[in-house]
């Protein structure tokens, strides 16, 4: 990831970190969240509780949908049981990143 951007272009794909919130009243994008050493992550809220897996799926759900994506394309690389995630959208990285881009600015 490099400055300012919760994303970055990988081999086979995208790697965007998000930092999630289970249990809200609804499911939404936040803005960009500034992390320790220039890092950042996108907030998502999702109206799932983190038991079982349900605020992953969740997530999951939810950026397959905004982002034009089969859930398969979406896995959770690291953060499984964590605020923090790192998630990996599989297909062409430059196409998903202007995807991204888009939905972010949006």
């Amino acid at each position: 990831m490099s400055a300012g951007r919760p994303y970055c272009l990988v081999p086979d794909g995208v790697r965007l970190a998000v930092k999630l919130t289970p249990r809200s009243s609804r499911t939404v994008r936040g803005g960009i969240a500034n992390l320790a050493e220039g890092r950042a992550a996108l907030q998502i809220k999702v109206t799932a509780p983190p038991v079982d897996g349900e605020a992953n799926k969740a997530v999951i759900a939810f950026l397959a949908r905004e982002l034009r994506l089969r859930p398969s394309d979406i896995s959770i690389e690291s953060g499984q049981s964590a605020r923090w995630k790192m998630i990996h959208l599989s297909g062409d990285g430059p196409e998903l990143i202007a995807r991204v881009e888009a939905w972010i600015a949006d």
